[in-house]
């Protein structure tokens, strides 16, 4: 017994010290753990359960001058489904897979009921808990999506997943898209004014702590560290949307009628260098579209061809090398310089003109002759010249991608040749891009000062400026104001008696100068016969407000001269934008009292129209399309033109009516007071300025 009793406490003992030894590891490794590797796991369980995650600033949005949005952001999402999630049963699957199919595939048309049911059937079978069904969607096509089979029980009972993004969209779509800018994704960066003012628009990212509650759920939680996001600021730009609008309408169809391969228009502010509008338009071969795929007015260096010979009278007048009406033998249209033929579209009378018949006239043969008679022996002088009115330099835009001007230097002689005098005075062996060219006639424009273009104004932070932008001076003046006189004369004269003669209307004078030049295709030369066709110039030639040019690339219907491929364009643009600010028309010359119809009037759309036809005058209608319009005088018909109003801007009143200028104000919620009879003549509150309902406006009348 004593033996049986023995063994059965050895046996006792030895699992004792098997559980005591088990215990004692147990014990040991718990304090290894503890002392030794705890810090360690403690990170690792950390970041297992907290992480940091970024919150994305919202990009600041970019406005019009009159505070419309051209670009911002808008929520979307990208939708997902917990499709392996056990709360969904095979029963509730199985039921409602089919409709919830059918729902998406009505609602987005890019698969059918068929692809979509085989896709959601595979992926609950591989029990997949992150299954994409959309992205990019819509807070409109979110709200449908609730409601759709299986999903409308929810993020856990449906398997719903929310993943909230934002995308940048312009309500304009079109309009001066190249140049508001957008992001090109397959070089990550932002090109136009989103580019250009990334740092200002961007913001900055917070960061937030979270902790993992459960699957793909993650709560915040507080941390010192916590950065909260700062919103992007905002950017006013110059652009006038309306006369945008304007802008691409006229040469979108100067662009299709020519079945031109692209083309640009560009409308600066005269003494600001604001751009009000600028289009680039490009034909796309994919769907046969014309889109803003390439900003031409600004990237584009290009032979101007003869827009330039304005360069070229600036340099010979500030050198006094000719007068105005000494005259000048162009033969039959041609001559020779050594080897090559230079020569007119035809020939100008008998072949005697004088310098100012030769600009107007355009003439190559004679520019071409007085420039290289003038500086054959030093053609640094007259490249001098261009130096001094900066053709050599770029604007130093904001917006990147600038094109690089070229003016040839004559000590370098492995690129100047005895023929580049004479081609250089015409527009040609140089580089100019459209917006180049135009700041040359913009300063011809503002008495000699040339200002570099501006496309933003100030930049705002909750509706608050924060930051304004004055006009930049590029050089106070180009030449003397005795030479600026004389080209603005002869800028005039192309459309009163040159090549632009098409363009002269009774209402305002314009000014400017028509160019048709031929353009290389690539390593082909010039063989193709392809031009570029221009006109550029500014309006009312009396009083400059705005300067503009105009480019059509590559047209293809047999016309390519500037006169009649731009220059209808520049029109168009300038009749409609002078029908718009009515208050540039002050110091302009009157229309003639013996027409037989009245001339220019503003009033609302049905009185003026009831009074035509009660008096029994001819009037087109075509243009106008808004409740106010302006009458011009068309001989013996009368043409209505479109006055745009603007929401919450006090618009320009003068040349109306008491009882018409009375009703549009009170309506828009200003007091008037009337002083006088006859049409309105002055105003209190200046056109363009905020409107601030309850305030007094002041109408001065022209009879007293």
């Amino acid at each position: 017994m004593t033996e049986i009793k023995r063994e059965i406490l050895k046996k006792v003992y030895l699992i004792y010290f098997i559980i005591l030894l088990i215990g004692v590891t147990i014990i040991g490794k718990v304090i290894y753990i503890q002392y030794v590797e705890g810090v360690d796991l403690v990170q690792k369980a950390q970041q297992q359960e907290l992480k940091y995650f970024t919150i994305e600033a919202v990009r600041g949005n970019i406005y019009s001058d009159d505070g419309s949005l051209l670009a911002t952001s808008v929520p979307i999402f990208d939708i997902r489904m917990d499709v392996g999630s056990p709360l969904i049963t095979n029963e509730i699957f199985n039921q409602k897979v089919d409709s919830l199919a059918y729902r998406f595939a009505i609602l987005f048309g890019d698969r059918t009921k068929g692809e979509y049911k085989r896709r959601l059937v595979n992926a609950r079978k591989k029990g997949n808990r992150y299954y994409l069904l959309k992205r990019k969607v819509t807070y409109a096509q979110l709200k449908k999506i609730r409601t759709f089979p299986i999903l409308r029980k929810g993020k856990y009972k449906g398997g719903l997943i929310i993943i909230p993004k934002t995308t940048r969209k312009m309500p304009f779509q079109l309009l001066a898209k190249r140049t508001i800018g957008y992001e090109v994704k397959e070089e990550k960066l932002f090109v136009g004014l989103e580019g250009a003012y990334a740092d200002v628009l961007r913001g900055t990212n917070g960061k937030q702590l979270m902790r993992r509650i459960s699957y793909g759920d993650w709560k915040p939680v507080y941390d010192e560290n916590q950065i909260e996001p700062e919103n992007g600021k905002d950017i006013v730009s110059t652009i006038d949307i309306n006369i945008q609008d304007i802008a691409q309408y006229s040469l979108m169809k100067s662009l299709v009628k020519h079945e031109a391969y692209e083309g640009c228009a560009i409308l600066m502010e005269v003494k600001t260098g604001h751009i009000k509008a600028i289009v680039n338009l490009r034909y796309d071969k994919k769907d046969n579209v014309y889109k803003e795929l390439y900003n031409y007015a600004i990237g584009q260096a290009v032979e101007p061809g003869s827009t330039f010979k304005l360069a070229s009278m600036i340099a010979l007048l500030e050198d006094d090398k000719v007068n105005l009406n000494d005259t000048i033998d162009v033969g039959d249209g041609w001559t020779m310089f050594h080897d090559r033929t230079m020569q007119d579209v035809k020939k100008i009378r008998d072949g005697r003109i004088t310098i100012r018949e030769a600009f107007e006239k355009s003439s190559n043969v004679g520019i071409s002759k007085i420039v290289y008679e003038a500086y054959k022996e030093n053609p640094q002088e007259y490249v001098d010249q261009l130096y001094a009115m900066n053709l050599h330099e770029k604007l130093g835009i904001e917006i990147k991608g600038e094109g690089i001007p070229l003016i040839k230097d004559p000590g370098k002689k492995e690129s100047w040749y005895g023929t580049t005098l004479p081609w250089m005075s015409i527009g040609y062996s140089i580089l100019l891009t459209p917006l180049q060219t135009l700041t040359l006639y913009n300063a011809v424009a503002n008495d000699g000062r040339m200002v570099k273009p501006m496309f933003v104004k100030e930049i705002q932070q909750s509706g608050q400026t924060i930051s304004t932008f004055n006009t930049e001076i590029i050089n106070r003046k180009i030449c003397s104001n005795r030479t600026i006189d004389s080209v603005k004369a002869l800028l005039e004269g192309v459309v009163e008696r040159g090549t632009a003669k098409n363009m002269r209307n009774d209402v305002y004078k314009i000014a400017g100068k028509t160019g048709t030049a031929q353009v290389a295709d690539n390593n082909k030369g010039y063989k193709n016969k392809i031009y570029n066709s221009s006109f550029v110039g500014y309006f009312p030639a009396d009083d400059p407000r705005y300067s503009c040019i105009v480019v059509v690339h590559a047209p293809r219907k047999g016309y390519y001269y500037g006169s009649s491929v731009a220059a209808p364009v520049f029109k168009e643009v300038a009749d409609k934008v002078y029908a718009m600010h009515l208050d540039i028309a002050r110091n302009e010359t009157p229309v003639d009292e013996s027409a037989a119809t009245p001339g220019m009037f503003i009033g609302n759309y049905e009185d003026i129209s009831g009074i035509c036809n009660y008096l029994d005058i001819p009037i087109d209608t075509a243009s106008a399309h808004t409740d106010w319009v302006v009458t011009q005088s068309q001989g013996t018909s009368i043409k209505f033109l479109p006055r745009y109003e603007k929401q919450g801007i006090v618009p320009n009143v003068k040349g109306m009516g008491a009882r018409d200028a009375i009703y549009l104000l009170e309506k828009l919620g200003l007091r008037t007071r009337v002083y006088g009879r006859g049409i309105i003549v002055d105003q209190s509150i200046k056109p363009g300025s905020r409107i601030v309902k309850g305030n007094e406006i002041i109408l001065k009348m022209s009879l007293s």
